[in-house]
């Protein structure tokens, strides 16, 4: 003969079983409609990947960072792979932003802030200089700087040194730009200069005359002795000038 104490518990304990099954079924329906959403990291890495992607070849220590996005945004997951591209008549610059969208299975841009820097061995005064002092290996030392955008416009070879003055004073800790460094004449007009050319691996010397005076990296006018014709060639070193096409 049953309980029918236990009879009664049974029966009330079968709707709430009824209505926890129901709600289960609910919460996972209304979850599988949910669409995935595309990780906010996955579209900084794309602008990212962008950005390095159109780096000069040969620029190894570039730091590119992406801002953070706010967590509070939502994109549906893309089908395909994210496209990154910069903003229609923009250049790449330290700081630039770059539009991420997905074309595939969704619809959305995003623009995403980043900035450019360089890591670059420079070299900075022991002491302070004077406007047209010679200087010497020794009177600089090596410094690792993050400079923002490109390294360009320092002083990495320090060839340039004993050929060159200062073009003003500097203070001691300075780092040396090439636009410190005035550049000694190393070609005299009317003076017989070394013309080279180079293509293909080959390299063609030829008897010439400078027509101008000439500072080491300035483009200048020369005449091949041979053939009498004016070129322009780059003053390389101490009376020799590349005429390199």
């Amino acid at each position: 003969m049953s309980d029918p104490v236990s009879k009664n518990r049974h029966l009330a304990r079968a709707p709430c079983a009824s209505l926890l099954i129901a709600a289960t079924l609910w919460l996972t329906t209304a979850w599988a409609a949910v669409p995935p959403i595309q990780p906010l990291a996955s579209i900084r890495a794309a602008a990212t990947d962008f950005v390095r992607a159109e780096m000069p070849s040969g620029e190894k220590d570039i730091v590119v960072t992406a801002s953070r996005l706010d967590p509070r945004l939502r994109f549906a997951r893309c089908a395909g792979p994210l496209e990154a591209s910069l903003l229609s008549g923009t250049r790449l610059q330290a700081q630039a932003s770059i539009a991420v969208g997905c074309h595939q299975g969704a619809n959305w841009t995003v623009y995403v802030p980043v900035t450019v820097a360089s890591r670059i061995h420079v070299w900075a005064l022991r002491s302070p200089q004077a406007q047209g002092a010679r200087l010497r290996a020794d009177d600089v030392v090596a410094e690792t700087h993050l400079v923002s955008g490109l390294a360009v416009g320092y002083v990495t070879d320090l060839a340039q040194l004993p050929r060159s003055t200062l073009r003003h004073p500097l203070p001691a800790g300075a780092v040396l730009m090439a636009q410190d460094l005035l550049p000694d004449f190393l070609v005299h007009q009317g003076e017989q200069v070394t013309l080279v050319a180079t293509a293909d691996g080959f390299q063609v010397r030829a008897a010439g005359v400078a027509l101008q005076d000439g500072r080491y990296g300035a483009l200048i006018r020369v005449q091949n002795m041979s053939s009498s014709r004016v070129v322009q060639g780059v003053v390389a070193t101490d009376r020799v000038v590349d005429v390199t096409p």
